[in-house]
């Protein structure tokens, strides 16, 4: 019998029901917005600090069902770590949150993470008392020496940010699975529910995404989608797969059949 707790993602001392956590940036409109949202059935999404107003009537987190969903602000947009470390506590007074998604990118093209500048930020933001979920490459070493600092989570990019290209290196996820204690959540590259299963079957505890959604041609069906993908190869993992095997091997046992039946030689 599986463990009830197993069934939530546990982020330090939050819970959540849902392992799929979803974005808030690229929709056409705030009611698709929230209409994507639903249908996700995720209980946690991030907004980007640099797109908050301090204005309540305009600020996006008015669009959002707080009584529902919880917050998870994230730096996206910084390049070092006093950038981050400043949004960050931004955050914190502004959402009245602990929770964080760290981010920070190497460059405006391929918007990798910077790992130097991650590590740095993450070392001071949890000696600040926030829960750090840290984006970074799918490095096992990094993501080593991010838990060692004390992030609550690792999210190594499945493929670079809004690529779509899915999971690029199954094996290298597979390594910082085995590396790290913490929950590792793949963060970027997803673009169909095939690409979060492919995901959840590895083992991973959660996926993020973005534009994956927001970007479909019809982002409500495609958040749905992406919910049943997630449940689906989160329960494909823990059921366990048949092995690979080169050679073929009858769904039905050949003991006790009808003899006479001569068998191709």
């Amino acid at each position: 019998m599986s463990d009830p707790a197993a069934e939530f993602l546990v982020l330090g001392k939050h819970r959540f029901r849902s392992r799929l956590i979803v974005g808030t940036g690229k929709y056409r409109s705030n009611e698709e917005m929230r209409a994507c949202h639903e249908a996700s059935g995720a209980d946690l999404v991030t907004v980007a600090v640099r797109r908050l107003d301090p204005d309540p009537a305009r600020n996006l987190v008015h669009f959002i069902d707080r009584k529902r969903l919880a917050l998870l602000p994230n730096t996206a947009g910084c390049y070092n770590a006093e950038d981050a470390i400043r949004f960050s506590r931004l955050a914190r007074e502004m959402l009245e949150t602990d929770l964080l998604k760290l981010e920070v990118l190497g460059d405006e093209r391929t918007l990798l993470p910077e790992p130097v500048e991650t590590l740095k930020a993450a070392e001071i933001l949890v000696k600040d008392g926030f829960t750090v979920l840290a984006y970074t490459s799918d490095d096992p070493i990094l993501a080593r020496r991010l838990e060692a600092v004390g992030v609550t989570s690792v999210m190594p990019a499945g493929s670079p940010i809004g690529s779509g290209q899915g999971i690029l290196n199954p094996f290298n996820i597979r390594i910082i699975l085995e590396t790290v204690k913490v929950p590792v959540i793949v963060d970027a590259g997803v673009g169909t529910a095939s690409d979060a299963t492919i995901a959840m079957e590895l083992g991973v505890d959660g996926i993020l995404l973005n534009s994956a959604i927001a970007l479909a041609r019809e982002p409500v069906r495609m958040a749905r989608a992406m919910r049943l993908a997630v449940e689906s190869g989160r329960d494909a993992f823990l059921a366990g797969r048949i092995p690979r095997k080169l050679y073929a091997s009858a769904s039905s046992p050949l003991d006790g059949m009808v003899s006479g039946v001569r068998r191709p030689s």
